[in-house]
């Protein structure tokens, strides 16, 4: 068993990477204000990512090269090459601050909800966890860590997982929400916050590093499908879990979501008065791991564009790191209610997939850099149709805003 643990797979941790304080967030709300109805976004997030993830993998292994010097390459004589990476940068960087506001926000729940909200808890902690994500990267011991936080995110999963069973959801309505697509009014943002929670566009640079550090060999290419498929699938399972199991227990009641408290009482049937106590542990968990995995990825994507060498090691590697957990450090103590941040967090998110896939997508057809792995007719087919309605669902969001819809 513990063999296994040393050796997991980068499926695993970005099925981790994605069960943050944001998905729980997202998938409570979901649960909470509109019962089963949205579950169909968290199935066709799972087999969305899914997908172009494995594109990531296969895309990492072949050619033993991250996305961000893939893309470097290709558009390397391009006269479009500046302003499409400065698109990239500037999106991936915005849109992982963001991310990281949210993952601190929600580590910093986690807290509150240990300390009973003593007075300033959350702003302390903000500060605290901020500074602890970036001490382990400076000292290198994040990746120790990582594997004791994994541990703690997956007693989480479990928890809602023996809730599930307890609170007896309504099958027949679960179903319905999983295979018939709805929006109903009001639900947009949340279910584009579902995407987002799920398909993270950081994962897709993050996943082809991870893979190439772990595999070198053509021949392990199903093994790293394989590690996709089921850690990808087995994460999603947890998110349609967690919505569920807050439809069951707090759709209808007319309980308004402001706080730990409130998500916890889904976990109320199985734990009583200890099941603040436990989603504390998980927010806090989840939160700090995110907190260190997203500025890394965010290093990573726009060093590998940039073609900056020396990796973690490097300056400009270093202050793309601390700068990302700096700016999502003040926009969480802006003021904002941290559950506003975490899903907004989620909602940027969902407008970023569509850009950065498009460029997976491309670079995924490029036969002088995957000869035969290039992708077939079915996998652009399914790549196209994932833009297609996660830039239909950010188009018909930006329309309303702007009250053009």
């Amino acid at each position: 068993m513990l063999k296994r643990i040393r050796n997991i797979g980068p499926g695993a941790l970005i099925a981790a990477a994605f069960i943050g304080p944001g998905t729980v967030t997202a998938c409570t709300l979901a649960g909470a204000n509109f019962g089963y109805t949205l579950l169909w976004a968290l199935l066709f997030a799972t087999f969305a990512t899914i997908i172009l993830q494995e594109m990531s993998a296969r895309l990492g292994l072949v050619t033993q090269q991250g996305l961000g010097e893939i893309l470097a390459t290709i558009f390397r004589q391009s006269k479009w090459k500046w302003p499409l990476f400065g698109l990239i940068i500037v999106a991936l960087y915005l849109g992982n601050a963001a991310y990281e506001a949210g993952n601190l926000s929600g580590a910093a729940l986690g807290l509150g909800a240990l300390t009973n909200n003593a007075p300033y808890t959350y702003h302390i902690s903000v500060g605290v966890i901020s500074f602890l994500a970036a001490a382990l990267f400076l000292l290198g011991s994040y990746k120790q860590i990582e594997k004791i936080l994994l541990i703690l995110v997956t007693l989480m999963a479990l928890a809602f997982l023996a809730t599930f069973f307890a609170v007896k959801a309504d099958i027949s309505s679960l179903l319905k929400g999983l295979f018939t697509p709805s929006i109903p009014k009001g639900s947009l943002l949340t279910v584009i916050a579902l995407i987002g929670t799920t398909i993270v566009p950081y994962n897709l640079f993050l996943h082809a590093s991870a893979v190439k550090a772990k595999w070198a060999s053509i021949d392990d290419l199903q093994n790293a499908r394989t590690d996709t498929s089921i850690a990808i699938g087995l994460g999603g399972l947890i998110t349609i879990l967690i919505a569920s199991t807050a439809a069951a227990s707090i759709f209808g009641s007319g309980l308004q979501i402001s706080g730990v408290g409130d998500m916890a009482v889904q976990l109320e049937p199985l734990f009583g008065s200890f099941s603040k106590f436990m989603l504390g542990i998980g927010l806090f968990a989840a939160g700090l791991s995110s907190s260190i995995t997203a500025p890394l990825a965010t290093a990573y994507a726009m060093t590998e564009i940039l073609g900056i060498k020396g990796g973690v090691t490097s300056k400009a590697f270093r202050f793309i790191v601390l700068s990302v957990i700096s700016v999502g450090a003040i926009l969480a103590l802006t003021g904002i209610k941290p559950i506003s941040i975490i899903l907004a967090a989620q909602f940027a998110n969902g407008l970023l997939l569509p850009v950065i896939a498009i460029f997976l997508l491309y670079a995924m057809n490029q036969k002088t850099i995957l000869n035969r792995y290039v992708n077939k007719w079915l996998g652009n087919a399914l790549g196209g149709l994932i833009i297609m309605i996660t830039a239909c669902l950010g188009a018909r969001m930006i329309f309303k805003a702007t009250g053009l819809m």
